[in-house]
């Protein structure tokens, strides 16, 4: 692995991240057969805390120790509301269409940093919010016959992934990975239990190797990423990561009968153009 060029292994730690993701997808349709969503985000935060705490004791207590415990709490009670509307939306829209609104993260993200963490608002970004919108419209079509109201339920999902990753930045300065993400199950394991227990459903033997995917896959999808980050530039991540949209597309149309609608497809490309359009600029500048 180690005579293989950074650019690469970054590369190959991104297309890690989109089967992980695609993985999770998958798993929650499995499972949104007979569970509800507060029960399946339940389910994955207790795999995530399982494998957290099985590498504390080669990482050590001060990897996971914190001075900003306030910060975590916002952070999860927002990603929370994030994932449930996520597990929601995977079974009220087309696998395709949940993928497809959720490349509009770094859209709000750029403009919740601007109001929140004083960002410069550039041209680029302006540009890529613009297009934004405009890709969000493609795919929605109000008032045609193709808008499906679960639809705004995941774009309030991507806006609450775009916050969680505003306090993410903010606490990565003090707090390690390890640490965001034992927090991120320890607070959201409790609260997803509590949510869940009214409509709570006994998981059969068929349902352990999903609940592992959701778990195992969150886990991995996000020390993927944080991997590829490290070793290449978001002008590398951002067109590995487009190819979630067409594989899971396929997933939906071979496994769930899914229909390939091609306005979902022009609506992510705006999106993706914006965003790499602002990526490849700001780079330029910097």
């Amino acid at each position: 692995m180690n005579q293989i060029s950074a650019p690469l292994r970054g590369a190959l730690w991104m297309l890690g991240a989109v089967l992980s993701f695609t993985a999770m997808a998958i798993a929650v349709r499995e499972l949104q057969r007979h569970m509800g969503s507060f029960e399946i985000v339940f389910l994955r935060s207790l795999v995530m805390l399982a494998i957290v705490l099985a590498m504390l004791p080669r990482a050590g207590m001060t990897s996971i120790r914190t001075q900003r415990f306030h910060l975590h709490l916002w952070r999860n009670a927002i990603h929370f509301i994030g994932q449930v509307l996520w597990v929601y939306s995977i079974g009220a829209l087309t696998l395709a269409t949940v993928f497809a609104i959720e490349f509009t993260m770094p859209v709000w993200t750029a403009l919740l940093a601007w109001i929140f963490l004083k960002e410069k608002f550039t041209a680029p970004r302006l540009v890529m919010l613009a297009l934004g919108l405009a890709g969000v419209l493609v795919i929605l079509r109000p008032g045609g016959g193709g808008f499906q109201p679960a639809a705004v339920a995941m774009i309030l999902g991507s806006l609450c992934y775009a916050s969680s990753f505003i306090f993410t930045k903010r606490l990565t300065s003090t707090d390690s990975a390890l640490a965001v993400l034992f927090w991120m199950a320890a607070i959201q394991t409790p609260i997803s239990l509590a949510a869940a227990l009214p409509q709570w459903v006994a998981p059969v033997a068929a349902d352990v190797p999903w609940i592992l995917g959701i778990g195992a896959g969150s886990f991995a999808a996000h020390y993927c990423m944080t991997r590829a980050m490290k070793l290449v530039d978001a002008m590398v991540v951002v067109p590995i990561d487009f190819i979630r949209l067409p594989l899971i597309a396929l997933v939906g149309a071979m496994f769930y009968g899914e229909a390939l609608d091609p306005m979902v497809f022009a609506g992510a490309a705006i999106i993706f153009a914006g965003t790499y359009y602002s990526i490849s600029r700001e780079r330029a500048r910097g």
